[in-house]
C-alpha cells in the first residue's frame, strides 16, 4: 500500500489504527531481502532441502525475513508465499537456494520469477546467481524451469513403475514396509507358544507386544479361513 493508498483508505474510514501503523512503517522503510523455502514434507532433509538448511543458506545470504511453506511445488496454494509476494515491492531481493524451491511446474514459474523481475524486484537462486529478462536470460530461465519439471516426472514415472513391479511379487503389500520380517514375527509367537510372557517376549526380540499380538490374531484368522475352506 503507498502514501496515496493509505491516505484514501483513512479518509474512507476503510483502515484501522494498527492496520494504519503498519502500511506507514511499510511505505516508509527501505529495501529489504525476502528468503523463501519450501519442502515437500515436514522431514524431508535429502540433498539439503531440509527447512532448516535452506533458512541457514538464507541468513547467510543476507535474508531480513524468511516465509516457509510445507507443500508440494506442483501445488498452487502456498499460503507464506502468497503472504511474501504481498509484501515485496521493487527495490526488494527475493533469495530463493534452488530455482525449483519455487515452483516445479516451469510455465508458473516462469511467470513467477519475470513478474517479479519486471516489476523491479531482484531475484537471487542462490546455486545459479541473479536472474534477469534479457533474451539469454529468459531462455536460461525456461530451461532450468523445464529441467526441473522433467526431472520431477522422471522420478514420479519410476517410482509408480517400480510400484507396477513390485506388485507381481506375492509378499507384496501396500504401505509401509514392514520393520521385522515374517522369520523374525514367526520367532516371537513361537516363543511366547513355549510358555514365555509377551513381555519376555517382546525384550528378548525387539518386537512391541502390539506387532505381536496383530501377528498372532492375523495367525488365528488365516487358520480359520484354511479350516473353512476345508469343510466346504
Amino acid at each position: 500500500m503507498n502514501k496515496d493508498e493509505i491516505r484514501n483508505a483513512l479518509l474512507n474510514n476503510e483502515i484501522t489504527r494498527e492496520e494504519l501503523e503498519n502500511a506507514m512503517n511499510e511505505a516508509s522503510r527501505g529495501p529489504m531481502v525476502f528468503g523463501y523455502a519450501r519442502v515437500s514434507t515436514r522431514g524431508q532433509a535429502e540433498k539439503g532441502n531440509s527447512l532448516e538448511a535452506q533458512e541457514n543458506e538464507l541468513r547467510e545470504a543476507g535474508a531480513d525475513k524468511i516465509y516457509s511453506d510445507v507443500f508440494t511445488g506442483a501445488k498452487i496454494d502456498r499460503p507464506k508465499l502468497k503472504k511474501l509476494l504481498s509484501e515485496i515491492r521493487p527495490g526488494d531481493t527475493l533469495v530463493v537456494c534452488k530455482l525449483d524451491r519455487i515452483s516445479r511446474t516451469a510455465n508458473d514459474g516462469y511467470e513467477l520469477v519475470k513478474g517479479l523481475v519486471d516489476s523491479g524486484v531482484v531475484v537471487n537462486i542462490l546455486n545459479i546467481g541473479l536472474v534477469d529478462t534479457t533474451p539469454i536470460g529468459s531462455l536460461l530461465l525456461h530451461v532450468l524451469l523445464a529441467f526441473a519439471e522433467f526431472e520431477r516426472n522422471l522420478i514420479r514415472d519410476r517410482m509408480m513403475e517400480g510400484r507396477q513391479i513390485a506388485r507381481q511379487r506375492p509378499d507384496y503389500r501396500e504401505g509401509r514396509p514392514r520393520k521385522f520380517s515374517n522369520e523374525q514375527v514367526e520367532l516371537a509367537i513361537e516363543l511366547k507358544n513355549s510358555g514365555r510372557t509377551m513381555a519376555e517376549v517382546s525384550k528378548a526380540t525387539g518386537i512391541s507386544q502390539k506387532t505381536i499380538y496383530r501377528a498372532i490374531n492375523r495367525l488365528k484368522a488365516e487358520n480359520m479361513s484354511s479350516k473353512d475352506a476345508d469343510k466346504k
